[in-house]
C-alpha cells in the first residue's frame, strides 16, 4: 500500500511539475509578446516624433514678424493656407489661396515651381507636412510660418 501511495504521489508531483512547466512556458511566450509590442510601440512613437519635430532640410521657418516681412518683400511668391475650407473661411492672411493639406497632392498643378512658396496652417504642423509633399515633388523655394496663424500678428481677412 505504501508503494502504491508513493507511486501515486510521485505521479501527482510529475503532473503538477509538468503543469507548472507549461504555465512557465506560456508566461515566457506572453512576456516575449508583450516585450515585442512595447518595442514596436516605442519605435512607432519615436518615428512619429522624429518626423514631426526634426526640421525639414531646405525648409525656411519664419516667425510671424519675419513671415510678414517676407510677404511684403517678395512679389514673386504664392501664399498658401493649407487649413481646411471651414478654417480658412473664418479668417486668413490677405492674399492667401486655400489649398487644404488633404487636397494638396491632387492640386499640385496649381502651385508654380518657379515661385517662392509661403505656407501656413493653424499651428505649424500641417504646413510642415505640406512642405514635405512639395519638396518630394520637386519644389525647392519653400517657407513656413512657425506657429501657424495662431502666431500671426498681422491683419486677417474673412470671406464675406
Amino acid at each position: 500500500m505504501a508503494d502504491s501511495a508513493k507511486a501515486l504521489t510521485t505521479s501527482k508531483l510529475k503532473t503538477c511539475r509538468h503543469g507548472i512547466q507549461l504555465i512557465v512556458k506560456g508566461m515566457n511566450k506572453l512576456f516575449s509578446l508583450v516585450w515585442v509590442l512595447c518595442i514596436t510601440a516605442v519605435a512607432i512613437i519615436g518615428f512619429f516624433m522624429y518626423t514631426r519635430l526634426v526640421p525639414l532640410k531646405g525648409l525656411r521657418n519664419y516667425n510671424a514678424n519675419d513671415f510678414e516681412k517676407e510677404i511684403e518683400r517678395s512679389s514673386n511668391h504664392v501664399l498658401i493656407d493649407v487649413r481646411e475650407k471651414t478654417e480658412y473661411s473664418k479668417g486668413f492672411i490677405p492674399g492667401a489661396v486655400n489649398i487644404p493639406l488633404s487636397e494638396l497632392k491632387r492640386r499640385l498643378d496649381e502651385v508654380p515651381k518657379n515661385r517662392e512658396i509661403l505656407l501656413y496652417c493653424r499651428g505649424g504642423m500641417r504646413s510642415k507636412q505640406a512642405a514635405f509633399i512639395l519638396k518630394k515633388n520637386g519644389y525647392t523655394k519653400i517657407s513656413q510660418l512657425q506657429g501657424g496663424i495662431l502666431s500671426w500678428k498681422g491683419s486677417i481677412q474673412q470671406l464675406s
